[in-house]
């Protein structure tokens, strides 16, 4: 039996999503079923430019992300999974020019089924821009991606 590669590993790899990479986002923590992100604020992903707030997708794109990086953490063994639901519910509109932040927590992973939610927040956590819930379908017995195999997924 193969042990789990290393959190780290797992940390650095998704860390460095093109869809992180692309859009200059960072992966600040990641464990024990948490993750956190922060994304600085850029002209290029602005949704409107006469107010200089960044696109709903985005962020949608950041909660979905960042959920995922929370799933992967909580797993005893890597493996893929995808995700079924995302529900975003945006609280208000994103301050202009201002970094956003987001975390997520897996709340449970039954054999099938991960479920997570997550908060995207700027200038307080208990005031946040969007809140999500997700669900995501674990692939059993498919390797993680350029990860080694393990035996039971």
């Amino acid at each position: 039996m193969r042990d789990a590669p290393p959190r780290a590993n797992i940390f650095a790899r998704m860390a460095g999503t093109a869809y992180i990479a692309g859009i200059g986002g960072e992966l600040t923590d990641m464990g024990a079923g948490r993750a956190s992100m922060r994304l600085p604020w850029s002209e290029r992903l602005v949704g409107d430019p006469e107010t200089g707030i960044v696109h709903g997708g985005v962020i949608t794109g950041c909660l979905d992300h960042c959920c995922g990086i929370a799933v992967a953490s909580a797993l005893r063994n890597p493996m893929p999974f995808a995700t079924l639901d995302l529900r975003i519910d945006y609280m208000k509109a994103a301050a202009p020019q201002a970094e956003i932040l987001f975390e997520a927590e897996c709340l449970k992973v039954t054999h099938e089924i991960a479920f997570a939610r997550g908060l995207a927040w700027q200038q307080a956590r208990d005031m946040p821009i969007a809140l999500c819930t997700g669900t995501f379908m674990l692939i059993r017995g498919a390797p993680f991606p350029n990860l080694p195999e393990t035996p039971d997924g």
